[in-house]
């Protein structure tokens, strides 16, 4: 019978897992149990993620605020630091703050606007037209900001994260000075030991700032990137990718997984005589066309995957060959016409007009996003994700 269904997206639901637990077995278990309970196959090049919750949990890789504390302070020296470029979130950045701002007697936090690094808007641009303000120049201080802009909560979270991280900032024992401004220079004005905490753009604005003159420029790829007192570390990415564990712990991003993930496929392998590619991922990399909120928190989309995940998309554009090369074709005949192009289709359609429109991205990052939005960041309880079907094409029988 010829295959009606292409890629199918499933959420596995596995125990909740703790500190030593041996996420290889938990994993391939969960998922041959589902497939058994659900009545499905696994096949050759099926994919299976794993949240990277689940994986640092597994290796226990938390850290304290006063880990951090203990670490900015000795790359800082721990008097008037710079915190930089910020992104407003509860979750991603206000533990990591208090630990910071424990560890030196006075933090400048320099934000940007009208929004952070990932989409999180503190204005709008309409504000800033109507007040006359130039973010790609002008400098405000805190009174000014108030005295243009007034409160602004947070579409989402209500929150307004000025006040919110002033706060965080007094509660952990140092002065605060709020400054708005997108140049990474400016910061220079009031401190030259800087922290720079924007993800994407890290590379630059250390650039920029050591260029510029900066005594100490560290970001958070920089801190807990070793253990501290026996804490938990990411010798790559530091405090990239943490989340908030409680209100004084955080989960960094896991750490040295590649081992895992081919020891998850090997033991596939063994077990269903099937090959399965498979990733951890985080967060998925898609903006938010309400919020204007780009999801991309994590350093990367898929800290480690399998080797048959290197690579992108190599896909013709079905509208294409039927609106063009095989116009005069319909049924049957058009059918077959277009997965004979399929089938005989170059190993590179760079350049190929018949491939304009496809979608040039990583593997990892598609992926990644269909899981991410498949087991959802809350309670559905499905850190494994199953997904059937996505290197098939029209011509796959």
């Amino acid at each position: 019978m010829e295959r009606r269904i292409g890629t199918v997206s499933r959420g596995v639901r596995c125990p909740i897992i703790r500190e030593g637990d041996n996420l290889v077995d938990i994993v391939v278990n969960s998922v041959i149990e589902a497939a058994d309970s659900e009545g499905f196959e696994l096949r050759n090049r099926d994919v299976v993620g794993i949240t990277e919750s689940i994986v640092a949990r597994a290796q226990g890789n938390y850290v304290s605020v006063e880990d951090i504390a203990a670490d900015v302070k000795a790359k800082t020296g721990g008097e008037t630091v710079g915190i930089i470029f910020p992104i407003l979130s509860r979750n991603r950045f206000a533990i990591n703050l208090k630990g910071i701002a424990m560890g030196c007697k006075k933090a400048v936090l320099m934000l940007s606007y009208p929004s952070d690094e990932v989409g999180n808007a503190l204005l709008t641009y309409d504000q800033l037209d109507e007040a006359g303000i130039n973010p790609y120049s002008d400098v405000l201080s805190l009174e000014k900001y108030r005295e243009l802009f007034g409160e602004n909560k947070h579409e989402f979270t209500g929150v307004d994260y000025v006040d919110y991280y002033a706060g965080l900032i007094r509660e952990a024992g140092a002065e605060v000075e709020i400054v708005f401004a997108n140049q990474a220079k400016t910061i220079l004005n009031y401190t030259d030991c800087v922290i720079n905490c924007d993800i994407h753009t890290r590379v630059r604005t250390k650039r920029i700032l050591k260029a510029a003159g900066a005594k100490v420029v560290c970001g958070l790829d920089d801190i807990m990137t070793a253990p501290v007192n026996g804490s938990g570390y990411n010798a790559q990415y530091g405090l990239l990718g943490s989340n908030k564990s409680t209100e004084d712990t955080i989960k960094l991003f896991p750490h040295e997984c590649k081992a895992m993930v081919e020891a998850i496929q090997a033991s596939f392998l063994e077990k269903t005589g099937k090959h399965i590619e498979v990733m951890v991922y985080g967060d998925g990399a898609f903006k938010d066309p309400q919020g204007k909120i780009w999801e991309l928190a994590d350093p990367v989309v898929s800290p480690a995957f399998t080797d048959g995940l290197i690579g992108t998309p190599n896909e013709l554009k079905l509208k294409y060959l039927a609106d063009n090369d095989f116009a005069e074709l319909s049924g049957a005949e058009l059918k077959d016409a277009i997965s004979n192009s399929i089938k005989e289709k170059e190993s590179n359609l760079v350049g190929n007009m018949a491939s304009q429109g496809t979608t040039p991205r990583q593997l990892t990052d598609l992926i990644g996003s269909l899981c991410d939005l498949t087991s959802g960041s809350g309670d559905k309880g499905t850190p494994i994700i199953l997904i059937q079907g996505y290197f098939d094409n029209f011509a796959t029988d």
